[in-house]
């Protein structure tokens, strides 16, 4: 997949633990593990929008296109 989920360095930046935002946007930590990773097929539009709000970022701040990475 091109598309990399950089949620890890906006949690950096944000000072803040997965497990925090896990909590604060009300999903599991084992869920948000495998979205960090990249481990998902897709990602409902609620959950982006409620990880922004947590996080106040745009969407654009937590994906990124990688050219070749799909290979």
């Amino acid at each position: 997949m091109a598309i990399v989920i950089t949620l890890d360095i906006m949690l950096a930046r944000r000072k803040m633990k997965s497990k925090e935002l896990a909590a604060a946007i009300g999903i599991t930590e084992a869920n948000l593990s495998k979205l960090k990773s990249g481990h998902v097929k897709g990602v409902k539009l609620e959950t982006l929008d409620r990880i922004c709000a947590a996080l106040e970022c745009e969407p654009g701040d937590l994906l990124a296109w990688e050219p070749g990475a799909d290979e």
